[in-house]
């Protein structure tokens, strides 16, 4: 039996707002710092700083926010597999 995702109502409002406050926080100090070492939070690989994404561990549509404590860096492979999942939901869900 599979269990039931969690899932929290997000209005549409709620996440332009988070998009945005990622959006300015991709163009700050502390995520080019964040993402110059160039390694995915992820899967551990090393990539050109450049090619990695910001990656909100929860997600947006799922209740997360657009915080220094909720983004870290991710390649774009990593990024994708997630999708929509929690940190500790399988990728095989």
């Amino acid at each position: 039996m599979k269990p039931e995702p969690f899932l929290v109502a997000v209005s549409e409002q709620e996440t332009r707002r988070e998009r945005q406050k990622a959006r300015e926080l991709r163009q700050s100090q502390w995520w080019k710092r964040k993402r110059a070492a160039g390694i995915c939070h992820h899967c551990g690989g090393k990539f050109v700083p450049s090619e990695l994404t910001m990656d909100h561990l929860v997600p947006i549509i799922r209740g997360g926010k657009s915080t220094k404590g909720n983004l870290v860096p991710s390649c774009k492979a990593c990024n994708s597999a997630r999708k929509h999942r929690l940190p500790f939901e399988s990728s095989e869900s």
